[in-house]
């Protein structure tokens, strides 16, 4: 595995170069718009909860989480055909494109953390093609209509402490015709046991002390001011309306609520 570094992006490629059409437009569009740069943002996800980091919350979940995380993965992998060209956005070490990449033809991750990027070299074990770029999601370096599926999960569309507004319309924009977007958030079902995951997280000192006094359902404050909320049915609901597109809403397992975007022609 071969690592490149181009200015503010760098692409790393497993198996074979890359020769399918998609890709090649993929990386010269990717190339030449390098130039975009990348936008500011949390340290948490930069920083401080990146690459082993990132992985240890997931060796803490606990059962009913563990049971959640695959519910997710399962769902978004039963979307993508042999034959897409998947992007996601938020990739951090690689986890779910690990699990995609079985599904998928060619898959795209793209994070802010150079670090879990990184780590994901070593991390990821796919005879697919795979390209990992460093790149904010509502900023990406793509023209127009290239991947046929992308997806953010794990309740990104408000962990990423972007506007959210701007992150749907931005993948929207780099989604082919009649291909489509995919967003997770958590079902309020499962607050109990988010709340309990991230206790453990804040006991292993991998987020910082929470902040009971602040803390209420569906919002997770800690005492360093990293805050954690929460994209509810409603908040999808008025996103399509604000941006014209039909919300396509399903919860998955009782703790996942999905909202699955079409791109008209």
């Amino acid at each position: 595995m071969g690592l490149h570094r181009t200015n503010e992006f760098f692409q790393c490629l497993f198996g074979a170069v890359f020769h399918h059409r998609k890709i090649d437009s993929l990386i010269g569009s990717v190339a030449h718009n390098s130039r975009h740069g990348v936008l500011p943002v949390s340290e948490y996800y930069s920083t401080r909860l990146s690459a082993e980091q990132l992985e240890r919350c997931y060796k803490l979940a606990p059962p009913r989480i563990l049971r959640y995380l695959q519910a997710e993965l399962d769902f978004v992998a039963d979307q993508v055909g042999p034959f897409d060209l998947v992007l996601e956005l938020g990739c951090g070490y690689g986890r779910v494109l690990n699990r995609i990449c079985r599904e998928a033809g060619d898959l795209v991750g793209i994070d802010v953390s150079g670090e879990s990027l990184e780590y994901a070299v070593r991390y990821i074990d796919c005879n697919g093609s795979v390209q990992l770029s460093q790149m904010n999601a509502v900023s990406l370096a793509f023209d127009d209509d290239i991947f046929d599926v992308v997806f953010c999960i794990q309740n990104g569309i408000s962990a990423f402490g972007v506007d959210p507004t701007e992150l749907v319309r931005e993948s929207l924009r780099v989604t082919r015709p009649n291909g489509f977007c995919l967003f997770s958030s958590y079902s309020d079902k499962i607050w109990e046991e988010r709340l309990e995951w991230f206790s453990i997280q804040s006991e292993a000192g991998l987020v910082g002390e929470i902040d009971w006094t602040k803390t209420e359902k569906g919002l997770i404050v800690c005492k360093d001011g990293f805050t954690a909320t929460t994209f509810r049915e409603d908040d999808f609901r008025e996103l399509a309306i604000e941006l014209e597109f039909e919300a396509h809403l399903i919860e998955i397992d009782e703790s996942s609520l999905f909202c699955c975007i079409e791109k008209g022609t």
